[in-house]
């Protein structure tokens, strides 16, 4: 066998080998299923359910209006697992919703999401620092709290930016959530810092939009995915 003929072979292996991973690793629309978006919707409640109940597991002294969520998951607290597990379904349920939209999405806006929940997730695994006075702690642990806290910050804001973007121009039922979540994810954390008395209840009011935006989301994912399934819908409505 010629050198020409052996080259030519491995060229056309590493071809197909090529046109087999991006098969498996593109996900595929066809493939996704108006169940899905159910799913995705029921994570994004428990964990809402499970941050909203958290503060009144908290020890006396904790102030839903001054503390904020990641305080009520912080390190040495029995009761913090609650909140984790809200982080946790949270995080979830992003991978799941950005997965499950990118012929909708689109790849850099998936990237962005992608990153939040993942960013999430490990929020979650490394938690703050106790509010209790005198408790010990890990000061590293709660130095890559703050780093995955603060990135799935901007994670977050130039993925709404990006789908702002690229919504542009047309007609939207919930027109307002994009720049509302845009507004909310750059303004908020400006407010915390400057008003730290008042930083529990506005980091609240930011997770607030920010679950209403992948809300609105997971239904525009619902509805588009119901088009491809008229049958699932027709067996919902009945």
């Amino acid at each position: 066998m010629s050198k020409n003929q052996t080259q030519n072979k491995s060229l056309v292996r590493a071809v197909d080998w090529q046109k087999w991973a991006r098969q498996r690793l593109t996900p595929s629309h066809d493939k996704n299923h108006p169940g899905f978006a159910i799913c995705i919707l029921l994570l994004f409640v428990l964990s809402a359910l499970a941050l909203a109940i958290a503060p009144t597991w908290m020890p006396e002294g904790y102030s839903w209006f001054a503390h904020t969520i990641s305080e009520s998951a912080a390190q040495s607290l029995e009761s913090a697992w609650l909140a984790r597990l809200g982080f946790l379904f949270f995080g979830l349920a992003v991978i799941w919703l950005a997965i499950a939209s990118k012929p909708r999405w689109g790849q850099a806006i998936v990237w962005m999401h992608l990153a939040f929940g993942v960013l999430m997730l490990a929020t979650a695994a490394f938690s703050h620092k106790p509010w209790l006075e005198g408790v010990p702690f890990d000061s590293i642990e709660d130095a890559i709290h703050s780093f995955t806290a603060t990135t799935l910050g901007f994670a977050f804001s130039f993925g709404v930016l990006l789908r702002l973007l690229q919504q542009w121009g047309q007609v939207q039922s919930w027109k307002i959530v994009n720049p509302l979540a845009l507004c909310a994810s750059t303004l908020i954390p400006v407010l915390m810092l400057f008003q730290p008395d008042i930083a529990g209840l506005v980091q609240r009011l930011m997770f607030l939009v920010a679950y209403i935006w992948y809300g609105k989301e997971t239904m525009e994912l619902y509805h588009s995915l119901s088009i491809k399934d008229p049958a699932f819908k027709s067996r919902i409505n009945h």
